[in-house]
């Protein structure tokens, strides 16, 4: 049964760009290696993670269309590494394929079961690889926006450190986008959109992303709509 995409944001967060560079700049020494960008999306990601260490990346996403919007993409992007894209799940792929960085970037909140899904990420970890989790933060601040968009949960530190897979060690667990949170808040309590405007993200990316960026690290990354969770395997 081919797999189809309930979300509609994609493109509208695509627009985000402060905030994927601020993603990419936290993530930058997580991202090594032969890379697998699980739920890619329409490939947004790569234009911003891959980096100089990176020496191949495999954009993995289960909607067809989606997929081929990657692949039409690619030769625009002029990357130097080898990008591939490959049709579906992680429990698809070939049991022997390994890889040094696994990214679940706003991806793992539309799975059901996210143990299982993180236990199958974990036999495609290679020796030392670390598996990186970014995902919305905070179960009271789920909304009919999360809804909306297939979101099943919202995760706190409690909630991503029970999801730890055999062999891995969490190395680091952070909370990004301190001034994003109240945007969040406002939503859940007030405004309650299933979908915000092109113009409430520009407000939210020109200036509010800015101050999370100079603001998370005096709070210690302690405070935030993000959550971002990295596990390293066992060498």
């Amino acid at each position: 049964m081919s797999y189809h995409y309930v979300g509609s944001e994609l493109e509208l967060f695509a627009t985000a760009i402060n905030w994927k560079s601020y993603l990419a700049s936290v993530l930058d020494p997580f991202v090594t290696g032969r890379v697998l960008d699980v739920g890619a999306g329409i490939g947004t990601n790569l234009a911003y993670m891959c980096n100089p260490r990176v020496v191949e990346w495999t954009s993995l996403e289960p909607d067809p269309e989606l997929a081929r919007q990657i692949g039409a993409a690619e030769p625009r992007r002029r990357l130097l590494t080898p990008c591939r894209v490959v049709t579906g799940t992680i429990g698809d792929l070939d049991p022997a394929l390994c890889f040094d960085t696994i990214l679940y970037l706003d991806v793992l909140e539309h799975i059901a079961d996210d143990r299982a899904e993180l236990a199958r990420a974990r036999d495609h970890l290679a020796p030392g690889g670390r598996l990186v989790v970014v995902a919305p933060a905070h179960p009271f601040l789920f909304s009919g926006f999360d809804a909306a968009i297939g979101h099943y949960r919202r995760y706190d530190d409690v909630s991503l450190r029970a999801l730890s897979p055999e062999g891995c060690r969490l190395d680091a667990f952070l909370l990004l986008d301190c001034a994003g949170f109240f945007a969040s808040l406002a939503n859940r309590l007030i405004l309650r959109k299933v979908l915000p405007s092109p113009r409430q993200i520009a407000v939210w990316d020109r200036s509010l992303v800015p101050a999370s960026r100079r603001l998370d690290p005096l709070t210690g990354y302690k405070f935030g709509k993000t959550a971002l969770a990295v596990w390293r395997a066992a060498a």
